[in-house]
């Protein structure tokens, strides 16, 4: 079950969210009355409320905006509890204060909002003694092994336990915790009005998620980034698993660079299937596989992982879905020998994507010519390829069959940017941006200006998440329905 968090400034918009979410399918809303301005009437809130509630009154150390003195708040929950609220939610520190009454059931809650403290299971023992019907612990998550720890507390608790991890890394608590038992989670009612570090919308919670379906059972799927937020991923996969009806989710994972080997680790104990790589972790990952395929060794980069009988097992499927894009915006057809001899490719960028691209174009033939704006990196990358380098400065005056963008620059939210001048691009050209959001960036747009042949990053993304699709389940995926849902998801971004 999801609780949604409401907290607005006068009654009569608290009340009609709290309508409006139940008609959305809400059954639980907790009403912080911290949020109220003047003086808060309980009767009015609770009166023919149309599903149960929480009740809370946070102070401002607690995350709250509560600052009408000790007293007053003390009385509100007690107001609440005589009223019969189904639920009252009592920070750890004044439980004792406020004895059991009727039906009203007790949350034993605490709240940190630096850290996730070290002995978590000490804590869990003090705040169940307070009469707990329910204990709640959020706390900030400043590494990711943090997850597991609150995912392990919720699991092995015996008295029904919420436990959340605040801030983007701390995500995957929110959308597993029913999974490890939990009696239900938190959400806003919208994005721009998140109550809590990290917390996800009911919309995302229910749609997207599809939390109330996940169970013990549910298979973990993520992707692994940082940031992570503004991934696309777990749009398109959580898609096609509701779509085929597969008892699977897919999480956003944000893990900085230092803890990528605790991470890989963790993935055990949270039953991860499969993870989609990206941005830092692509290169630094190939290190921590058992196996390989020819392109991940071929390339140094790794875009997938599958965890099987105690291995990981990588692969690349960005080279793939970038040669298939290139190849049938060419016309060109498949298995063809060299089919781009004697064509010469500039590819802008030298990370993972570069490299996969610069490895497939390598591969059919063509003469490529690397450029980065750091150059160091530019000219690893030829060494490692054999192929030729060129200064960042000097890329207008490569004399180019084939122009690939394998930058971030152009991308949500500098989408004014673009890696390369319009004056020096050529009707002849055929321009590929690895950007996909937006699908039509500053680089595709001039290069459509300039009658170039065009591939957009979104044709390229959809393709290696199909191909990661199909080495997570081994069923083919619905490539028209993930290519629909990341043009709705971009057309929703304002710019």
């Amino acid at each position: 079950m999801i609780c949604v968090s409401i907290g607005r400034g006068r009654h009569r918009f608290m009340m009609a969210e709290h309508r409006h979410l139940v008609e959305q399918g809400a059954q639980l809303v907790e009403l912080r009355l911290d949020y109220i301005n003047g003086e808060v009437n309980i009767k009015r809130l609770l009166a023919d409320r149309p599903c149960p509630v929480v009740i809370s009154c946070r102070r401002e150390r607690d995350g709250g905006k509560w600052n009408k003195g000790e007293e007053k708040r003390l009385l509100l929950l007690r107001s609440a509890i005589a009223e019969g609220v189904e639920y009252i939610d009592l920070e750890e520190d004044i439980a004792a204060q406020i004895p059991r009454y009727g039906k009203t059931r007790r949350i034993i809650s605490y709240h940190d909002f630096h850290k996730t403290p070290e002995d978590l299971e000490a804590l869990h023992r003090h705040m169940a003694s307070l009469d707990a019907d329910i204990v709640k612990i959020s706390t900030m998550a400043n590494n990711p092994h943090d997850n597991i720890r609150m995912l392990t507390l919720i699991r092995q608790s015996k008295i029904p336990t919420i436990g959340i991890c605040m801030g983007e890394i701390g995500i995957p608590t929110r959308i597993l915790a029913g999974k490890y038992g939990a009696p239900f989670t938190y959400a806003t009612f919208h994005h721009e009005r998140a109550l809590a570090p990290g917390q996800l919308t009911f919309q995302q919670m229910k749609e997207v998620y599809r939390y109330d379906e996940i169970n013990g059972q549910t298979e973990v799927y993520g992707v692994v980034a940082d940031p992570v937020g503004h991934s696309l991923s777990p749009l398109i996969h959580n898609a096609a698993f509701k779509h085929l009806k597969l008892n699977k989710v897919y999480v956003p994972f944000r893990v900085p660079r230092e803890h990528l080997n605790q991470f890989l680790e963790d993935c055990q104990h949270l039953a991860v299937k499969g993870l989609s790589v990206t941005i830092p972790h692509k290169e630094a990952i190939v290190s921590k596989l058992t196996q390989a395929d020819g392109a991940v060794r071929g390339i140094g980069a790794c875009n997938t992982v599958i965890f099987k009988d105690g291995q990981r097992l990588g692969y690349n499927t960005d080279y793939r879905a970038a040669m298939e894009s290139l190849e049938e915006a060419m016309g060109i057809p498949p298995n063809a020998e060299a089919p781009l001899r004697g064509k010469t490719a500039l590819i802008l960028g030298s990370g993972g994507v570069g490299k996969a691209i610069a490895y497939g174009l390598l591969r059919r033939g063509a003469n490529v010519v690397v450029t980065d704006g750091i150059a160091e990196k530019a000219r690893q990358l030829a060494e490692q390829f054999q192929c030729r380098y060129a200064e960042w400065s000097l890329r207008h005056t490569v004399p180019a069959d084939i122009l690939v963008n394998a930058t971030p620059i152009g991308m949500h939210p500098n989408v004014d940017e673009t890696p390369f001048e319009r004056r020096h691009m050529k009707p002849s050209m055929v321009v590929f941006d690895a950007v996909y959001n937006p699908e039509n960036t500053l680089f595709i747009k001039e290069a459509r200006a300039q009658n170039c042949k065009v591939i957009t990053g979104l044709e390229m993304f959809v393709r290696q998440a199909a191909l990661q699709f199909k080495l997570f389940t081994g069923l083919e995926a619905p490539v028209e329905l993930m290519r629909d849902v990341v043009r709705r998801a971009i057309a929703a971004v304002k710019y």
